[in-house]
């Protein structure tokens, strides 16, 4: 019986850690929140930002000497464009 009551417990303590990381990380201690995966819903910014040759680059971090761009984006929709062409013809 005490083995069943310890089985639930730990049960317990593992759904209540993940619901912290999952609803509140940024509450978690530094050191604990370094060593786990950003939770699903938690979409970092990006940055969208020109070289000095003009070349466009989106990176997890910002530029230093130029500016830039902030955005965010949804990780449940599709970022790749649809094909409008789903026939297969070619367009005119």
């Amino acid at each position: 019986m005490r083995g069943r009551a310890l089985l639930w417990l730990l049960l317990l303590l593992v759904g209540a850690a993940a619901a912290w990381w999952y609803f509140a990380p940024q509450t978690l201690p530094a050191l604990v929140r370094r060593q786990l995966p950003a939770p699903p819903h938690n979409n970092p910014p990006l940055y969208e930002w020109h070289d000095a040759k003009g070349q466009l680059h989106v990176t997890d971090t910002p530029p230093q000497d130029r500016p830039y761009k902030t955005f965010r984006y949804n990780p449940n929709v599709n970022v790749i464009p649809s094909n409008p062409n789903r026939t297969g013809k070619k367009p005119d």
